[in-house]
């Protein structure tokens, strides 16, 4: 059966990466589907959703009200224009010039990633001016507390396996000088898998991925205080009109939410399961495989690869740009590419796509292809 892909002139990616936006973020269950069609079949008062919606998702991450938008990146920006501008029109229109409102966004040097866009773009976007404290690998309480001023908007901590967090100030410490000095803290939390785990530390906003660990769409949420949340949803007016979500995502997260279990398949099973695959790899020339957990702490197990580049014939980045270009696309996790190591995620990854992946790569080091 012919798809939209096929009519494009495109083949269907094998994503042995994760869940990422350059490949389309997660597949999505029949609910999901389900309820996104019946969306798009009627008409709704969006503001009227978006409060349905935040209510109905706000149970699931134990917060006052949840603000629901096209992604974790427009999540920052929506967070740090709500503590700049508010609910007034006014102010909220002029953004993202702040008009003397305090404006600046302190976060860890280690903290400010590029996730695929710079973070800090992300801040400007929504009126804010980062304001990068420590050095990448050592930020002290001290940087935090000195970098403070009646400029001061907001403090956000990045929990990311993007970024640096040994060396780093903890989120606790962070919250506790927020209280101290009456500074709101966002937590950028957009891949985690708890959404309970985050709103709990104390954080006044905390944004998430709709698209990742959920399984939803390409979509977000920001929850918190509920008037912080008002807030948020306000900026629809001003520097969120761009990013504004539709009602067919909207229906879909909230259903893929509710859906949710609140974290990774079983890791045990998921552990023994990359475990199998390893030993299967690591017979290939040039390859050593092992299980390894995930780098920002979460409960996902990948088959990690070292690439002995003299007796694969390429070294981790080749063999990576190898099965991008071969058809279908294959993409592992290359994010360590630079050091050797290559990983496959097996949450995208369908029993039938496993053994093409290991035929793939069989071939190329074998010599077959």
């Amino acid at each position: 059966m012919s798809t939209l892909y096929d009519d494009l002139g495109l083949a269907p990616a094998l994503n042995a990466s994760g869940k990422m936006t350059a490949l389309g973020g997660s597949r999505l269950d029949e609910p999901v589907i389900a309820a996104m069609a019946d969306a798009a079949r009627g008409h709704v008062v969006m503001d009227d959703l978006l409060i349905a919606a935040g209510r109905d998702l706000a149970r699931a991450t134990g917060t006052e009200d949840v603000c629901p938008t096209t992604g974790a990146a427009a999540g920052i920006a929506l967070a740090v224009a709500a503590l700049i501008a508010g609910t007034d029109p006014a102010r909220i229109e002029r953004l993202p010039d702040a008009a003397g409102a305090p404006d600046e966004v302190i976060l860890q040097k280690g903290h400010a990633v590029h996730f695929g866009a710079p973070l800090c773009q992300m801040i400007a976007l929504g009126g804010g001016r980062p304001v990068e404290v420590g050095s990448v690998n050592k930020a002290r309480p001290e940087h935090l507390a000195a970098a403070v001023t009646d400029r001061t908007a907001a403090l956000l901590y990045v929990q990311s396996h993007h970024a640096v967090q040994k060396g780093q100030v903890p989120l606790e410490t962070m919250v506790a000088l927020g209280r101290e000095r009456g500074i709101p803290v966002i937590v950028d939390a957009a891949a985690e898998e708890d959404l309970r785990r985050w709103p709990a530390t104390g954080a006044d906003l905390v944004v998430y991925s709709g698209g990742k660990a959920i399984g939803g769409p390409t979509s977000g949420l920001i929850c918190g205080r509920a008037d912080l949340i008002a807030a948020c949803r306000a900026q629809y007016g001003g520097i969120g009109r761009p990013m504004k979500v539709g009602k067919e995502t909207v229906a879909g997260l909230v259903r893929a939410v509710r859906a949710y279990g609140g974290a990774a398949a079983d890791p045990e099973e998921q552990r023994s399961r990359m475990a199998r695959l390893a030993e299967r790899l690591d017979r290939l020339p040039g390859l050593s495989a092992r299980v390894v957990r995930d780098e920002a702490g979460r409960l996902i197990h990948r088959a990690e690869l070292t690439v002995d580049a003299a007796t694969a014939g390429r070294d981790a980045a080749g063999l990576a740009a190898e099965l991008a270009q071969g058809s279908p696309p294959v993409f592992l996790r290359d994010h360590q590419a630079a050091t050797g190591r290559l990983a496959v995620d097996p949450r995208p990854l369908t029993p039938d796509e496993e053994e093409r992946l290991v035929a793939r790569l069989t071939g190329i080091l074998e010599g077959a292809e």
